[in-house]
């Protein structure tokens, strides 16, 4: 894939959804998960979508049980576990695995498009979060250790 907006995916029913309808938006796109000692963050992901969404910010979870089996639920557990636990109204799509060799087309591109540190392409654990501008372009990676408030520059700086 040569841009962000070729790629198609699941949502959290199982319907597919083109990212081509994202052209224009700035995304944000973490790998979630319910069991984790991260997933406080889903409140601060929600804060950031509800202040910047009329200014274009488009936040995106997909949930992954990668990392030490954090995800187990189904994805009606996983949307009600959100909306009732933190009030998630961005979109959560289907779980995906973002290492190995199932990695999620997306989350491959993703990592190619913005390393970790020492140029690493494997994501650590649960809530690494890419910055996407609106063309298209990854900008940046964030650690699941930075909160969502923590990027609260970054977001602004593209809008």
């Amino acid at each position: 894939m040569s841009s962000i907006y070729d790629f198609k995916v699941r949502d959290i029913q199982g319907h597919e959804t083109e990212f081509v309808a994202l052209q224009g938006k700035i995304l944000l796109i973490v790998n979630t998960a319910s069991q984790c000692g991260y997933t406080p963050q889903y409140l601060g992901l929600e804060q950031l979508y509800q202040q910047y969404k009329d200014k274009g910010l488009v936040v995106l979870g997909f949930p992954c049980n990668q990392f030490g089996k954090q995800e187990p639920g189904s994805g009606e557990e996983i949307k009600q576990f959100c909306e009732l636990n933190f009030g998630v109204s961005f979109s959560l799509y289907a779980k995906v695995e973002v290492n190995g060799p199932n990695t999620s087309p997306l989350f491959a591109y993703l990592k190619n498009e913005a390393r970790g540190i020492l140029g690493t392409c494997k994501i650590k654990w649960n809530f690494t979060k890419f910055l996407v501008r609106r063309d298209g372009r990854v900008v940046r990676r964030f650690a699941p250790r930075d909160k969502p408030e923590d990027m609260r520059a970054a977001i602004e700086d593209l809008l």
